[in-house]
């Protein structure tokens, strides 16, 4: 029999909570329950309400990066340094598509070492050596859009639906355990249902009936 998902309680423990998959909202609501601060993103959160409920000291904040908003001093060279918190702005943009044309976007590679700081030079050379990288990674806070990508890609041709009941599928059961979280095995997302079950009444992608069955 597989294993049921718990409720999000007090009861439980640190290494319980973090084998789930949890929505933001639920997590929320048990954060308020233990009194701990709610801010941070989901990842942080997690982190802080498994200390929690381990009876541990909470894991210090992530420092904010203070955005820059404000213009650059023109002219805009390659030497013009970003500083830490630097939005991409239309003025960056502009000065982007100046030097690789109007295909320029920021893209994640972009806003994350734009927000870092250095110069625009730096900005310039790291765009053209992440052009060749496939996508990069999206954090584990955006855990539905990194799922969904995966899915996709694996199932070309399937429907929303189809890639909404996988999800309800597979936020069911507990993460796969990784020792290392820096190497992660693979992992067999659910298929979703099939052409059978979509082509009848739709059906609440959260219910149990719909989920696929685990091989």
């Amino acid at each position: 029999m597989d294993e049921q998902r718990p409720a999000p309680s007090p009861t439980l423990s640190g290494a319980e909570l973090q084998r789930w998959y949890w929505l933001k909202e639920e997590l929320l609501v048990l954060a308020r329950q233990l009194g701990v601060p709610r801010g941070g993103g989901k990842q942080e959160l997690t982190a802080r309400l498994a200390a929690a409920l381990d009876g541990r000291s909470l894991p210090p904040p992530t420092p904010r990066a203070r955005t820059s908003g404000a213009p650059l001093p023109e002219p805009l060279t390659p030497d013009t340094v970003l500083p830490p918190g630097q939005r991409c702005t239309q003025q960056l943009r502009a000065w982007f598509r100046e030097q690789v044309g109007p295909g320029f976007r920021f893209d994640e590679p972009m806003r994350t070492v734009v927000a870092a700081g250095c110069t625009l030079g730096e900005a310039l050379e790291h765009w053209h050596a992440t052009r060749e990288r496939p996508p990069a990674d999206i954090g584990e806070q955006f855990e539905l859009n990194r799922f969904l990508r995966r899915w996709r890609s694996e199932h070309p041709g399937r429907s929303h639906r189809e890639a909404l009941t996988a999800w309800a599928a597979h936020r069911a059961r507990p993460r796969p355990a990784a020792p290392d979280r820096g190497v992660q095995p693979p992992e067999r997302l659910p298929p979703g249902p099939s052409a059978a079950v979509t082509s009848g009444a739709c059906r609440d992608p959260s219910s149990p009936s719909s989920a696929p069955p685990r091989s």
